[in-house]
């Protein structure tokens, strides 16, 4: 990211903890839209609710052509969407840009002291995150999960140590996924990106009894080793212990720093960046997650530029 006259680059390294931190956050895509009829296309992009007051501009999705209508509604989950309908032939831009606020510290996680509750004194609420889901086969993966973890202490302990053994076992690669692979595929091949190690994560938690739900959102590269391939969304989910959900990273083993939240739900069918009732193809794809060293920084895009904002 090319910072503007007068920025400068956010602090790196212990110095930084507890001080203001900013982030640019954004996205641009191209779609060319195929088919004989218009296309509508859900598209999950927003950050999610429950941070959205840490942006400092209003949440604005870029759509061009300019005029497209988009309607903009919270799913089951309470996550954020925006709907419209893409005409046939006619080239689509969604994009968005904007600056969160946050601080230079690491996201709190469990230890060996949080309690795990039992499943009949959970809130009702959260048990649908204890059941198997299209991505995470608890009953396939629950003799595993306890032959692995099952002599542990329940709790912090035994959700830190399925976090480990995930970061440690399975192969993180690009090639080595696919649509369609299962937290199952994911232990046999030991291999993945962030969104097979989160479902194997989350497989295993669930069939420890420990609620997980799966998150996908913004990732800044701070205080992590350099990452030659393109900025992308970061898969990772949280686990409920002692009365409040944790967020866990099993691509990076640890907690991270400038995380911003777009979409929870049980796994990566709920939480789907766009979801096309017709045929589209993916022309450009582009995330930025970059620190900047200002908390007031105006919005690059130019008025001019902006389509119906959602």
């Amino acid at each position: 990211m090319q910072l503007s006259p007068g920025m400068s680059p956010a602090p790196a390294g212990p110095r930084g903890v507890g001080m203001p931190l900013a982030l640019r956050v954004g996205y641009d895509m191209r779609f060319d839209v195929g088919g004989p009829l218009p296309t509508a296309m859900v598209f999950m992009l927003y950050a999610h609710p429950a941070v959205a007051g840490q942006l400092e501009g209003p949440e604005r999705i870029v759509v061009e052509p300019e005029g497209s209508a988009v309607e903009t509604f919270l799913d089951s989950f309470g996550n954020r969407c925006a709907r419209l309908i893409a005409t046939p032939g006619v080239p689509l831009r969604v994009a968005y840009d904007n600056v969160f606020q946050t601080t230079y510290d690491a996201e709190a996680q469990p230890d060996s002291a949080t309690p795990q509750e039992a499943a009949g004194a959970l809130p009702v609420e959260v048990l649908p995150f204890l059941l198997g889901s299209r991505y995470c086969e608890v009953d396939r993966l629950s003799a595993i999960a306890w032959d692995l973890f099952g002599k542990l202490p329940a709790g912090g302990t035994r959700a830190l140590a399925i976090n480990r053994w995930v970061f440690e076992n399975v192969r993180f690669g690009y090639r080595f996924t696919r649509p369609n692979k299962t937290a199952l595929d994911t232990y046999v091949e030991r291999s993945g990106v962030c969104r097979d190690m989160t479902h194997l994560a989350i497989a295993f938690c669930r069939a420890m009894n420990i609620p997980a739900r799966y998150a996908t959102g913004y990732l800044a590269d701070i205080d992590a080793e350099p990452d030659p391939t393109p900025m992308d969304f970061s898969a990772f989910y949280e686990v409920y212990l002692g009365g409040r959900w944790w967020p866990m990273d099993a691509r990076h083993g640890r907690a991270r720093i400038g995380r911003v939240l777009m979409a929870r739900g049980r796994d990566a069918t709920d939480v789907a960046l766009v979801t096309s009732f017709g045929p589209h193809k993916l022309t450009k794809f582009t995330v930025l997650t970059e620190p900047v060293g200002t908390m007031t920084l105006p919005m690059p895009v130019p008025a001019e530029a902006l389509a119906r904002s959602a």
